[in-house]
């Protein structure tokens, strides 16, 4: 956990650690660990320039074309300048007239307008192009997002490379693209001053060079450890964008405000960026104090040779606008070899964030279909659903959390999945919708192994809710139409399925009604609904999608009692051709259930229908008994009779031993068991969750699921 338990978990290392190269251990391993190097540095740029490519072939060559002007225009207007100050010269002393010195000024002007010119249209076009690349990679990414496993996104180390490709990949590449064509053009200009600066002295530019490559070392070794640094520290810089992110989510500042947590998490922010910015600081200072130094020696020896290069003009070996190519070359070079120094090791630094990017697209699918050609699913017919000795444990974790499950769907049935929280009942789902792949045992779908199929076509059978619902900042129609995304949008089934799901009445009443744009992050009008009108979207979606097996993971979580149970009526007339599950803490939607299937600690406990479990007197009677009870608080609440309350009270002591027998009026008398009327009477009344003690766990001598004899 973060500090004093709080935050963010924190893991040793990290997983951008295993891309790290390791270092050599010996003299003769040097090359090879340099080869390496360099090898994986160049194809990192290569990578680079295949995104750009994808993006805009046009950009590339934009960017040759403004690499060679940009090397050669500072050589011509040097140029310039040393002819313009030599006719100045020659003007003074009568050799030439004015006339040449104003033709060298306006073609001196005229360049400089030249050159300003195709930096502005190439300053149009670098932003243009900038948000095209920078567009690409984001869809890149969001693309290779929606194919990754669902199962990725439980490890961490999957959800860090996530982030950082998120993070790093969307201006890192034109950056690096930048910077590569921006070595060209420092290249061009270096070489063509090198040539010009021979005339003065062979060796002067060649002292230049090698009084640069002690700042070259600095600064690769500088850029690598600040890229380590990061990697290290990744746990750190999550933990502040988790705490900052705190501070400014809507939804949480009522509940910081009133917990006054506003000064803990600021003050943990603190100490976090505190801890962070202790080891980069010490990096930046030391960097600065190397590159002092280093500064100090280059600028003495350049200072020595511009004295050499004045003497020379006092005794009249070179011109006076010599002196100013001349050491406006002895500039360049400098400058240029700090330029390309700083510019490489921005290059090296660019692509070793990139590899973020390179190791999150190299991530492997593995729910795909087991078969060469995927088996076709059938659609809009009944299904078979049967699991058999099913388990599952999530990645990364070591204890089994569904454990040898095996029961039957048959078509058209209704399902109720029961258990308290943590027993397994929407991993259950997740691995039916083939979320997740099984860890042992198999699904079958019609009596074919689930793997068989298509995932993509598999998920267009099911219709489905889950706890936690999607939200989205669109229309109202939208959010219902995103249940079926591929059906072309027709108003009158929206509303139909808004009338099913009981949320008509509240859009109505909106502005727009099904116009209206939800949230306000980004439409000034964005209307922001309750949790429980956001739910009724949720079923709507649910109603409109056509699919062949509904999927009602704690549907009416949020509704009031009459909603639920108009919404239950609804759900009733809408599965009479399909196959519906159910996952529901609310047990009034059990009782009208085909089939009851009882979780606890992931074992599948007990089977059976409403009247079956309550003869059974296990732990779905438990459960719905003690449910019930929590609706009774006194005797003037006339909702059974006194009968019926002395027998749900009698629970209580069910709890601690025997379970009371039922032999009530209420009660059919058909060995015992309550009447369909009884049975929903009592669960409308019970429509909170169950409280109570850890559960007791059922005998496991019944093999499988604990059924009751027939």
């Amino acid at each position: 956990m973060g500090p004093r338990g709080y935050g963010p978990p924190r893991r040793s290392g990290s997983i951008n650690d295993q891309n790290r190269e390791p270092l050599p251990t010996s003299l003769a391993e040097v090359p090879s660990y340099l080869w390496r190097l360099v090898s994986k540095f160049f194809y990192r740029l290569f990578y680079i320039f295949s995104l750009v490519w994808e993006a805009r072939p046009w950009i590339l060559f934009l960017m040759l074309f403004m690499a060679v002007f940009n090397g050669v225009s500072p050589v011509i207007s040097a140029y310039i300048g040393r002819e313009l100050l030599n006719s100045l010269g020659d003007a003074y002393n009568g050799i030439v007239g004015f006339n040449v010195v104003m033709t060298l000024l306006i073609l001196q002007f005229g360049y400089i307008f030249f050159v300003r010119l195709v930096h502005s249209i190439n300053n149009i076009l670098s932003r243009i192009s900038g948000e095209l690349v920078v567009n690409h990679i984001k869809i890149k990414i969001m693309n290779k997002a929606r194919e990754v496993d669902i199962a990725s996104f439980d490890m961490p180390e999957f959800y860090e490379r996530f982030e950082n490709a998120s993070r790093e990949a969307g201006n890192r590449p034109i950056q690096v693209i930048n910077s590569t064509f921006n070595i060209m053009s420092t290249l061009i200009s270096m070489i063509s001053f090198i040539v010009i600066l021979v005339a003065v002295s062979p060796a002067a530019p060649w002292i230049i060079i090698v009084m640069s490559v002690p700042s070259a070392i600095i600064n690769f070794i500088f850029r690598r450890k600040n890229f380590n640094y990061i990697r290290r520290r990744s746990k750190d810089r999550r933990q502040l964008g988790y705490y900052s992110g705190l501070m400014t989510n809507k939804d949480l500042v009522k509940e910081i405000r009133i917990f006054g947590l506003a000064d803990t998490l600021i003050q943990r922010y603190s100490e976090t960026f505190s801890r962070y910015f202790a080891g980069l600081k010490k990096l930046f200072v030391t960097e600065g104090i190397w590159n002092t130094a280093l500064t100090l020696v280059s600028a003495t020896v350049n200072c020595l040779l511009f004295l050499y290069i004045a003497r020379g003009v006092s005794e009249g070996v070179f011109k006076i606008g010599d002196y100013s190519l001349y050491t406006g070359a002895l500039n360049s070079i400098a400058g240029g070899v700090a330029s390309l120094i700083s510019t490489t090791a921005t290059i090296y630094e660019g692509t070793l964030f990139i590899d973020n990017m390179i190791v999150f697209m190299a991530e492997k699918r593995n729910i795909v279909s087991i078969l060469p050609e995927p088996a076709k699913v059938q659609r809009h017919v009944p299904h078979t659903i049967e699991f058999c000795n099913v388990s599952f444990r999530y990645p990364g974790t070591e204890r089994d959390v569904i454990k040898n499950v095996s029961f039957k769907i048959e078509p058209g049935e209704t399902v109720v999945l029961v258990g308290l929280n943590g027993a397994g009942k929407t991993t259950l789902i997740k691995l039916l919708t083939r979320l997740y792949d099984p860890t042992e045992g198999q699904i079958l779908l019609d009596g074919r192994d689930l793997r068989e199929y298509d995932p993509t076509e598999l998920y267009k059978i099911f219709g489905i809710i889950f706890q936690d619902f999607g939200k989205y900042a669109v229309t109202v129609s939208e959010n219902i139409a995103f249940g079926e995304i591929e059906r072309p949008v027709e108003i009158d089934n929206i509303r139909a399925a808004a009338v099913q799901s009981n949320a008509e009445e509240f859009i109505e009443k909106l502005t727009e009604q099904y116009d209206t744009p939800l949230m306000r992050i980004f439409e000034e009008n964005g209307v922001d609904l309750s949790i429980g009108q956001w739910q009724k979207l949720a079923v709507a979606r649910a109603f409109y999608s056509d699919s062949d097996i509904l999927i009602l993971d704690e549907p009416t979580a949020s509704l009031d009692a009459i909603a639920e149970q108009e919404i239950f009526n609804q759900f009733d007339e809408l599965r009479k051709n399909k196959t519906t599950i159910f996952v529901s803490h609310r047990l009034s939607s059990a009782t009208t259930a085909s089939k009851i299937l009882v979780l606890e600690y992931g074992e599948l406990v007990e089977m059976g229908t409403h009247a079956e479990l309550m003869k059974l007197k296990g732990r779905y009677y438990e459960l719905f008994t003690t449910q019930a009870k929590r609706y009774l608080t006194d005797e003037s609440d006339k909702i059974l009779g006194e009968d019926d309350q002395d027998e749900i009270y009698a629970t209580e002591g069910a709890m601690e031993g025997e379970l009371p027998e039922f032999d009530h009026p209420q009660f059919d008398g058909n060995e015992g068991e309550p009447s369909l009327e009884h049975s929903r009477h009592v669960a409308h009344a019970a429509s909170g969750r169950a409280h109570g003690d850890k559960p007791k766990r059922m005998p496991q001598g019944l093999g499988k699921a604990q059924q009751p004899s027939r």
